[in-house]
């Protein structure tokens, strides 16, 4: 009897073994490993809470990726050790992880003269200041109508019967909604063509889309709804980035990555085929 719940027991662990795939770490896989510095800036400390919060966003970041088995641990009051298995690019993740991904909305006051001039990046991001557009035109911005505290989402759509190509639909919370709806009320107040009538989307101090607010918009009612696009001349892979690094939220503080290398993998299939014998009936 107890041979025959020795085997089953056997029978059992076998076929776990068999059905359950190895997870591999960066040792098996080979990767990339990330060291962040969170720093302070004239609004925010970079204390051990703050660098506790960002850990949190980079999280929900590597998670959007869909890295499997990834590694983000605290080291010290300002350090992120960010383990990466499967990702062979460290400039690109650290691109990626390292955006302070400040979004803001702004009306569009008109466009700068030469006397205003390009605005040193204020530090706080809802603050007014002047930006070049996508094609280059500086535009003098109002303060932040919405941050990215107003927004519930962001995803990467293809348009395929427009012709649109890749585009980021923004979908605004409740509060966010009714200052969306606002901000295109009173751009709508004036007429198709006047730089007065644009939305500047900023991400990162950079203006990332300008669109004029449709003429079908009567003034004072805006656009319902809560939700926007950004469009753009997105690649899939850059419009799901942006979608990510919105939907994701900001850093509650910068960082910068003060070392990142690639990892091969040290161990590799002969330990993982070594570990699946056990040492009598190990293969030769």
């Amino acid at each position: 009897m107890r041979a025959l719940l020795a085997l089953a027991v056997i029978a059992g662990s076998l076929a776990i073994a068999l059905t359950t795939p190895v997870r591999l770490g960066l040792d098996l896989r080979g990767g990339t490993q990330i060291m962040l510095e969170t720093r302070s800036t004239p609004t925010a400390d970079a204390d051990s809470a703050a660098t506790d919060r960002t850990v949190e966003v980079l999280r929900g970041r590597i998670d959007a990726l869909g890295v499997a088995e990834p590694t983000l641990v605290r080291s010290g009051d300002h350090r992120i050790l960010v383990e990466l298995p499967g990702v062979s690019d460290p400039k690109k993740a650290a691109d990626v992880l390292g955006r302070t991904a400040q979004l803001t909305v702004h009306a569009v006051l008109g466009p700068a003269g030469t006397a205003d001039g390009a605005t040193s990046p204020p530090a706080d991001p809802a603050e007014g200041r002047v930006l070049p557009d996508e094609s280059g035109q500086p535009l003098r911005l109002r303060a932040a109508d919405l941050t990215g505290r107003d927004v519930e989402g962001a995803d990467a759509r293809f348009d395929q019967q427009g012709g649109a190509g890749w585009h980021v639909t923004v979908d605004f919370s409740k509060t966010g909604q009714d200052r969306w709806r606002q901000v295109t009320a009173r751009a709508a107040c004036h007429p198709a063509g006047d730089p007065q009538r644009r939305v500047a989307i900023v991400l990162d101090n950079k203006i990332i889309s300008a669109p004029q607010v449709d003429p079908s918009v009567p003034c004072g009612t805006g656009i319902p709804g809560g939700t926007t696009q950004i469009t753009g001349s997105f690649d899939d892979t850059e419009a799901r980035e942006l979608a990510l690094l919105i939907s994701g939220g900001a850093l509650p503080v910068p960082v910068e990555t003060v070392e990142q290398r690639t990892i091969g993998a040290t161990l590799g299939d002969a330990a993982i085929e070594a570990a699946a014998w056990p040492p009598s009936s190990a293969p030769p």
